[in-house]
């Protein structure tokens, strides 16, 4: 079962109309009232973006990924989801020079299982990360940002600064991921 942590983002419903017209099931819960011992219930996660910067949200889903990565449950966090994977492992975020809206061409430079040439994907991000981890690999990037998509090194555990819910092409990846 894939669990959608709704942090809040105004495109979390595309990501369920997606996953509903897919028929993948899953279960949306936001963070402020998860049981984090129900995590075990799991088998596949994704972070859904979010609208403001809440403490308790933070901590929230920093435990979901230590958790996701101690267990190896695979795990897609989305903007936001990604960011907070980059600081939960000791990395970096900072304001963007501009805030990113609209559609980006991503560059895949790096062999992965849930994307591949080029990226047609919707940007929205006031927020990017700036320093990786020494556990994430970056693999992706696009003109304004370095790291578009990063994964765990050997773990089925991604993130994206883009926005995949809203488009065809972040639909694929989404369903890569789910069928991984």
């Amino acid at each position: 079962m894939l669990l959608v942590v709704d942090n809040g983002s105004i495109y979390t419903k595309n990501l369920t109309d997606y996953l509903n017209e897919k028929n993948i099931s899953f279960e949306k819960h936001t963070p402020q009232l998860f049981d984090l011992d129900s995590l075990k219930n799991y088998n596949s996660i994704i972070l859904s973006g979010r609208r403001k910067n809440e403490k308790k949200i933070n901590q929230i889903n920093s435990k979901i990924i230590i958790q996701s990565i101690k267990n190896n449950v695979k795990l897609l966090g989305i903007c936001y989801g990604a960011e907070i994977l980059a600081l939960t492992l000791g990395g970096t975020i900072k304001k963007s020079q501009s805030l990113q809206k609209g559609n980006e061409t991503i560059k895949i430079f790096k062999d992965n299982l849930i994307s591949n040439d080029t990226l047609n994907v919707f940007e929205s991000h006031g927020y990017e990360i700036s320093k990786l981890p020494g556990v994430l690999i970056p693999l992706a990037e696009s003109q304004n940002c370095k790291y578009e998509i990063i994964q765990y090194e050997k773990k089925l555990i991604f993130g994206t600064q883009f926005h995949p819910e809203m488009s065809k092409d972040g639909h694929d990846l989404i369903q890569k991921f789910c069928l991984l």
